[in-house]
């Protein structure tokens, strides 16, 4: 098996009420996530790395604006499309069980803990580079 592409999807708006502070802590856990995908030998993404930018390029001023809208879930959709598989991370989130949605009927695998992705970094070919894991064996 080669190293994944793997979308970290969960709560980023979801249970904030637009609260700025509830909202990193959502994208906080996300980044938390996408380095455990990291450690186990994997390229992680999550969605609003993406979009964000692009938004701020097209003039939002806020997330949540009307275009920020045009992108959060436009980008989240095409990124899932170029990914190997999903890692779903715990919390209620209309936009991750969309992501999950999708990702199923592309016949692509949905993690949902960490123990369930595959560890690149025990790997057989002695030249494959080896990425630091905090997992324990």
């Amino acid at each position: 098996m080669r190293p994944q592409l793997i979308l970290v999807a969960g709560p980023y708006r979801s249970g904030t009420n637009g609260d700025a502070a509830l909202i990193a802590a959502n994208l906080h856990r996300l980044e938390e996530a996408a380095l455990q995908v990291y450690r186990l030998g994997h390229m992680p993404m999550i969605g609003e790395w993406v979009a964000l930018p692009l938004a701020a390029a097209a003039g939002s001023k806020a997330v949540g604006d009307p275009i920020s809208e045009t992108f959060l879930y436009p980008v989240a959709n095409l990124l899932i499309r170029q990914c190997h598989a999903v890692y779903r991370i715990d919390g209620a989130s209309q936009g991750a069980d969309a992501d999950v949605r999708l990702a199923e009927e592309l016949g692509l695998p949905i993690y949902r803990s960490p123990e369930d992705i595959p560890d690149m970094t025990v790997d057989a070919n002695a030249n494959a580079p080896q990425i630091p894991s905090n997992r324990s064996t």
